[in-house]
C-alpha cells in the first residue's frame, strides 16, 4: 500500500501526529493476526511518519501482540529504521574501501562541515540528513555518495556545494508549484 503522509492532498499541509496514528490504525487493521507482519508495518509506518516515532511503536507492539521490547529490538537492529526525523533527502556517504581510499573520508567531512551535523543527524531546516554506507557497488567511481537515489561519482568536496544546492532548489521549485 503506497503511503505518502508529507503533505494533505486537500490544502497541503502537513498532518499531524493524530491524524499519522489514526492512518497507522487502519493499516495495522489489515496485519492483525498475519505471520511476519512486523517488518511490513514497520515499513510502513516509517513511509508515513518519516521515521517511527515511540508512540506508533506503542502501538504496532499492541496491534500486533508484541513486547514493545520486541518491536524496538528490531528498529534498532536493522539500519533501515530510525526513531529521529529525518530531512527530505537523505545524503549517504560510501566509506568502503575503494572511495575511503580515494577520499571518501575528506567527503565525510566536508559535509558534516558544511551541513553542520554529524552522521545521524539532519539539519535544522529538515533539509538533509547525514548518513554513511559502506559499499554502494561503484567502487570503480569512487568517492561517491547518495542523495535520495541519485548516485553522484568522484565526488570532491569542493564540489559537495553545488551538488546540495540543485536538491536546495528543486525542493523551492517543489514548494512553489504546490502553492500554485
Amino acid at each position: 500500500m503506497p503511503v505518502d503522509a508529507t503533505s494533505c492532498r486537500c490544502c497541503g499541509r502537513e498532518p499531524s501526529e493524530e491524524e499519522l496514528l489514526a492512518q497507522l490504525d487502519s493499516i495495522l487493521e489489515e496485519y492483525v493476526g498475519v505471520r511476519g507482519a512486523l517488518i511490513p508495518v514497520l515499513q510502513t509506518t516509517q513511509a508515513l511518519f518519516g521515521y517511527l516515532p515511540e508512540s506508533a511503536l506503542r502501538k504496532i507492539a499492541t496491534a500486533l501482540d508484541k513486547p514493545f521490547s520486541e518491536v524496538a529490538g528490531v528498529v534498532g537492529f536493522y539500519s533501515f529504521f530510525t526513531t529521529v526525523p529525518r530531512g527530505k533527502h537523505l545524503v549517504r556517504v560510501c566509506l568502503g574501501t575503494a572511495c575511503y581510499v580515494r577520499g571518501g573520508k575528506e567527503v565525510l567531512a566536508a559535509l558534516k562541515e558544511t551541513l553542520g551535523i554529524e552522521v545521524g543527524e539532519t539539519t535544522g531546516d529538515r533539509m538533509f540528513s547525514l548518513d554513511v554506507g559502506r559499499c554502494f557497488g561503484a567502487c570503480g567511481l569512487a568517492p561517491v555518495i547518495m542523495i535520495d537515489d541519485d548516485v553522484h561519482q568522484r565526488v570532491r568536496p569542493t564540489r559537495l556545494s553545488k551538488i546540495l544546492d540543485a536538491y536546495r532548489d528543486s525542493s523551492a521549485a517543489a514548494g512553489e508549484e504546490k502553492d500554485s
